[in-house]
């Protein structure tokens, strides 16, 4: 006889639970990763159990009510075929029933089941994963480290590109990773920026906004010109074919491919075309 299945909300004592349900599936997040859903969400991620041992998680983040997120719809792999990866989204979704938008980033297997769920392809993304021989090139002097100082400025680009403020999600990866977040100046005009943050398997590059691709290189540049001892990953708009090549060029092979969906009414940010890197699939 099968189990009966409890859906809860997550809280803090749950990251191993969630952590071990990552590493079963090969994904990259850390504690930290899941720290912060439940930082700026508190109520708004559940787990499910059987018998006690929690089998599937799902989170949800806001961003200042333009849109909502839906990530981490984790299934025990012993537990998949039960349904609970689309009892995991049905309860994302009335969680987020107000909102009038709610996006994510998607797999090819997992988008087969949000379209049975009214949700919409905005555009694919490409997984691209350097290991420690890239050949990113040597420091310029276009770009500096980033200070506190910046925050301002970033932040307000930001919302244009990503189309709401997650200014909070993104002091957490400074105070993460300070040594991956960098400015690109053209005069005292911001021309790009990016964070990063650590990982399991690697490095998290992203986002990474420019007004160009050749402010977009000159940032990944300056960033691992001094760490090619670790591998990294960034998730890239699929639109971006120079910029991809560029990548490849330097040591980046494609892993995967995503989609980024949407359910409701589709935003589209003023400075899309700006993003250059996403800050990953489960943050959008």
């Amino acid at each position: 006889m099968l189990a009966a299945l409890l859906t809860r909300h997550m809280t803090l004592d749950d990251v191993p639970a969630g952590l071990r349900l990552c590493r079963l599936s090969g994904w990259n997040q850390v504690d930290e990763d899941w720290f912060a859903f439940l930082r700026l969400g508190p109520d708004a991620c559940r787990v499910v159990e059987s018998d006690g041992a929690i089998v599937g998680t799902v989170a949800t983040l806001r961003f200042a009510e333009k849109f909502s997120w839906i990530a981490m719809v984790l299934v025990d792999p012993a537990m998949r075929g039960r349904g609970i990866g689309t009892q995991l989204l049905q309860e994302a979704l009335t969680i987020l029933k107000s909102e009038k938008c709610i996006r994510l980033d998607a797999t090819e297997a997992g988008a087969r089941i949000y379209r049975t769920q009214g949700f919409q392809e905005e555009y694919r993304l490409n997984r691209l994963v350097a290991e420690a021989s890239a050949k990113l090139g040597a420091w310029t002097e276009a770009c500096r480290p980033m200070s506190h100082a910046d925050f301002e400025e970033v932040f307000d680009l930001d919302k244009r590109v990503f189309g709401a403020d997650r200014s909070a999600l993104l002091r957490s990866f400074f105070m993460r990773a300070p040594e991956y977040a960098w400015v690109s100046r053209t005069g005292t005009t911001l021309a790009g920026y990016m964070f990063g943050r650590h990982g399991y398997n690697h490095e998290q590059l992203g986002p990474l906004v420019a007004i160009g691709e050749t402010t977009a290189v000159e940032l990944m540049t300056c960033c691992l010109a001094q760490k090619q001892a670790r591998s990294f990953l960034i998730d890239v708009p699929d639109n971006f074919k120079e910029w991809s090549r560029w990548l490849q060029n330097a040591g980046f092979a494609q892993e995967r491919s995503l989609i980024r969906m949407y359910h409701g009414s589709r935003i589209e940010p003023e400075c899309e075309s700006y993003q250059f890197g996403i800050g990953g699939p489960e943050f959008g």
